[in-house]
């Protein structure tokens, strides 16, 4: 399956990371796991970053996500410097602009699906009633209206994960960024799992960031990020 060929603008820029580098400090050891990475992402892309264990994509991901900090380079995200940000502002901006879709869902057992999905809003301070408006329109999108009153341990794996898709549009984010959103599910709900961003991203034009080492899903992404050893591979840079 391949998408639809995205012709990006300026205006559309979302994300620009320029000359990202990180090295982490073991007692006198400096040991670099990012080497200067730089690229664009652009609204309505389907982005897939891929690399083998080692190449870096983890701390990719975690830096994208605002969960860790890079030693050097800029990260733009919709035209704010994130790096240059306090904690707290960082943690707002996260919350705010990035919805996170987890390998192991991460649902709230005792919390209904509907809870569950009203959590980031909760953070954002959004009002009760419209919080409810909101989880009932996203639980709607991702076929699971009916469930609202259900708990996590109530549901097969592929729901769990469609709760927690619906969980990370729950603050109308810039980007989705997927953590190898397919690894707990068999072969059928991967694909269902994968069909719904692509209906999210085609009907709704939500970029998507997805990390993997799955080389399988290549054909899905309209722009494919290769990481080898910290630095893009050649010609691992879709335009």
């Amino acid at each position: 399956m391949s998408q639809p060929e995205v012709r990006p603008c300026g205006d559309d820029l979302v994300l620009s990371l320029r000359n990202i580098t990180k090295t982490y400090n073991t007692g006198e050891l400096a040991v670099p796991v990012l080497k200067g990475i730089s690229f664009d992402i652009y609204r309505g892309q389907f982005v897939g970053i891929l690399g083998t264990s080692g190449s870096g994509k983890s701390t990719m991901l975690n830096i994208l996500g605002m969960l860790d900090v890079p030693t050097g380079g800029d990260y733009t995200l919709e035209g704010i410097q994130v790096g240059s940000l306090a904690d707290r502002d960082q943690a707002t901006i996260r919350n705010q602009k990035i919805g996170f879709v987890f390998q192991s869902f991460n649902l709230f057992n005792y919390l209904t699906i509907e809870q569950n999905i009203e959590v980031p809003m909760i953070y954002n301070r959004v009002p009760r009633r419209k919080r409810r408006e909101r989880a009932l329109e996203l639980a709607k999108i991702v076929g699971l209206g009916h469930r609202l009153g259900h708990r996590p341990n109530q549901l097969s794996g592929g729901e769990c994960q469609r709760v927690a898709v619906a969980r990370s549009l729950s603050n109308e984010p810039a980007f989705l960024l997927a953590d190898e959103p397919t690894g707990n599910l068999d072969e059928k709900t991967g694909n269902e799992i994968m069909k719904l961003f692509h209906t999210l991203n085609r009907e709704r034009r939500m970029t998507i960031v997805m990390v993997t080492h799955n080389p399988m899903f290549e054909p899905h992404y309209d722009k494919v990020i290769r990481l080898r050893d910290g630095r893009l591979e050649a010609g691992g840079l879709g335009q």
